[in-house]
């Protein structure tokens, strides 16, 4: 499992850039990239190496417990992939257990919500709105579904 990060803030020191990549495994990606540059070519080749991806859509850390407009990364990544499932999962207390600046977590109780696995569906913005849905029902309903 390796979580896709922000290149500006996790690799902006050499010992920062070390942990974040050997011990945590993070595949940076590059905000705001210029032309001719592909962000998401790293974490598509991930996925197809088999790894598992943790991706953050809103694409930074906002207020804790709130959802803000998620951006088209996830979608295009998923177009990429259509055979790989994107399960949304809803975390919620990280911002009191992991807040902003903080390096080691706080030993609080997080309660992780799990929805249901969405494979692409041929449209970005239906995909969007259906991934947008899904993560806003499981905030609000916050269940874990009977799969078989």
């Amino acid at each position: 499992m390796r979580p896709v990060a922000a290149m500006d803030y996790f690799m902006r020191n050499r010992l920062l850039a070390w942990f974040s990549e050997r011990i945590i495994g993070i595949i940076p990606i590059k905000r705001g990239a210029g032309r001719g540059e592909d962000p998401l070519a790293d974490p598509e080749a991930a996925l197809a190496a088999g790894d598992i991806l943790v991706i953050f859509p809103e694409g930074t850390r906002g207020e804790p417990e709130e959802i803000t407009r998620f951006k088209k990364g996830i979608a295009r990544l998923a177009e990429r992939g259509p055979e790989v499932p994107v399960v949304p999962v809803f975390m919620h207390g990280l911002g009191k257990s992991m807040p902003k600046g903080a390096f080691i977590p706080v030993p609080l109780f997080l309660d992780v919500f799990v929805g249901a696995p969405r494979c692409w569906g041929g449209d970005r913005n239906a995909f969007m709105r259906a991934l947008a849905d899904d993560m806003q029902h499981l905030r609000e309903e916050g269940h874990f579904p009977d799969w078989e």
